[in-house]
């Protein structure tokens, strides 16, 4: 069984400075990191990525968080120059708005790019050196496209795999990146390219057909091949999954249903829809506060018998237009509640803050009306979280079409256009008035769904599509040193 080198952006922890030359750990709560631990403790593997603090890494907390984990892990140091240009820059303000078809918050500074290849350089770097003939090299999203290419460059003959966890856009859009042929014929020096969904997926194809005259596209119903300079390139789609059970069985902890009961306690007589956002544009926030505002505007029996419950998770906070982007979330929640709210009913409950898991899963849980309404979104994993959680099977999901999980959840959850305001507002009237038999049936196939293409069986789709390119560079590297 071949080694697993898995490249991220960070590392399943970051480093943050506590003060007094102490540091605290933050372990990722993420499907992913549960998912690829006991992969990487089973094979033998190694973690390479940024540990989140921008400078010298401090050996001895870092040290301490890696201690006992059962594979090593490698950090890739980024100066705070690095780190603003990287990430917050090519990363955040070029390739995420644009991939989320969202060019106009595209800030195209030439600098930009060349700090991405130059950090993109300094992970590889860090792969050439830790992995091994045999090895297989998975690298996961946006931040890491340039890694193949810099690989091939110090002559890594490795297979190197790539998964892309956001949409990848149309030709139309992608046409509009200053680099599009250089990052597409990065991405091609992997030797398997995998996306969330089929629509990602013909997005990709079709800007290499356009942008890469060169490349031949294979058509096949499953793996699809691209011929170039002599190279075969596999992609396919493998949409990712959650921990399943982790989420069910947590939602019937009873701490758990402790919370669920006060918090139903506290709105006996309204149903309760429930948003969970990071604070990011892509994510359709105030488009749906327009749409719960219309709702109520048209239909006045919603009135003190609904409740928004709207979290948003902080989130890249040095980015300016993100506190512009929170200001008229807090205006749009202003103006509901002073115009619709009573004596004893506030429309909308708004939390800016993160959540303890037990009350997450409580409000998942409880909440008759899962509402998830990205304007793009590679996957989100709210939605299948929301379903997971939905124990009593009595909730309504309301889901965008252009979120990568309406391709899996389709027939069951409620799709709506998020920039239709109008058309939103009529599906959560839709949802308030869903008798419980209707909720039930479509709960329970969407549960079965969540249940069966979960994290786990991602990896294991992702790893098996790998493996006949792993059999192949094997025997080609025997026929090399038979030849010597």
């Amino acid at each position: 069984m071949s080694r697993l080198v898995l490249v991220s952006n960070r590392l399943p922890f970051a480093l943050e400075p506590a003060g007094k030359g102490q540091w605290r750990v933050t372990h990722s709560p993420g499907g992913l990191v549960s998912a690829l631990g006991p992969v990487l403790r089973g094979r033998g593997g190694t973690w390479i990525g940024w540990p989140g603090v921008a400078g010298e890494i401090p050996e001895a907390p870092f040290s301490k968080a890696t201690r006992g984990v059962g594979y090593s892990v490698v950090p890739v140091a980024l100066s705070e120059a690095e780190r603003d240009e990287f990430y917050f820059g090519y990363s955040n303000e070029v390739i995420w708005p644009l991939f989320h078809d969202l060019q106009n918050f595209c800030n195209f500074e030439p600098a930009f790019w060349q700090t991405y290849k130059a950090v993109n350089e300094r992970y590889a770097e860090a792969i050439a050196r830790h992995c091994r003939p045999g090895d297989f090299i998975w690298v996961h999203d946006y931040h890491l496209m340039y890694v193949a290419q810099a690989l091939r460059e110090r002559g890594v003959r490795a297979v190197l795999s790539f998964f892309l966890h956001i949409p990848f856009p149309s030709y139309d859009i992608f046409t509009k990146l200053p680099q599009q042929q250089r990052l597409l014929r990065a991405l091609l020096q992997f030797d398997l390219l995998g996306f969330q969904t089929r629509r990602d997926l013909r997005n990709f194809l079709q800007c290499v057909r356009h942008v890469m005259s060169e490349a031949e596209v294979l058509s096949s119903r499953g793996v699809q091949l691209i011929h170039l300079n002599e190279r075969k390139v596999c992609v396919s789609s493998f949409p990712i999954g959650i921990d399943y059970e982790s989420f069910e069985q947590g939602a019937a902890s009873e701490e758990v249903a402790q919370r669920a009961r006060e918090l139903r306690t506290a709105f006996p007589r309204a149903q309760l829809i429930l948003g969970v956002d990071r604070l990011d544009y892509s994510k359709g926030i105030p488009e749906r506060l327009l749409a719960f505002r219309v709702a109520l505007e048209r239909y006045e029996e919603l009135r003190s018998r609904v409740v928004l419950i709207q979290n948003v998770v902080p989130s890249r906070a040095e980015i300016p237009r993100y506190h512009e982007f929170k200001d008229r979330i807090d205006r749009l929640v202003g103006d509901i509640n002073g115009r619709f709210s009573t004596a004893t009913w506030l429309p909308v409950h708004y939390h800016f803050g993160s959540l303890d898991r037990e009350d997450l899963l409580a409000q998942y849980r409880t909440c008759e009306i899962g509402f998830v309404t990205p304007l793009k979104d590679g996957m989100n994993l709210v939605a299948k979280e929301y379903c997971a959680c939905c124990i009593d099977q009595n909730g309504v999901l309301i889901l965008s079409h252009f979120a990568g999980a309406a391709e899996q959840l389709k027939r069951d959850a409620l799709l709506v256009n998020p920039y239709d305001i109008e058309q939103v507002a009529d599906t959560i009237w839709k949802a308030f008035r869903m008798s419980p038999a209707e909720r039930r049936v479509r709960m329970k196939r969407m549960r079965r769904v969540v249940s069966h293409e979960n994290v786990f069986s991602w990896v294991d789709s992702f790893l098996k599509a790998g493996s006949p390119l792993l059999r192949a560079a094997t025997t080609a590297r025997q026929r090399r040193v038979s030849a010597s």
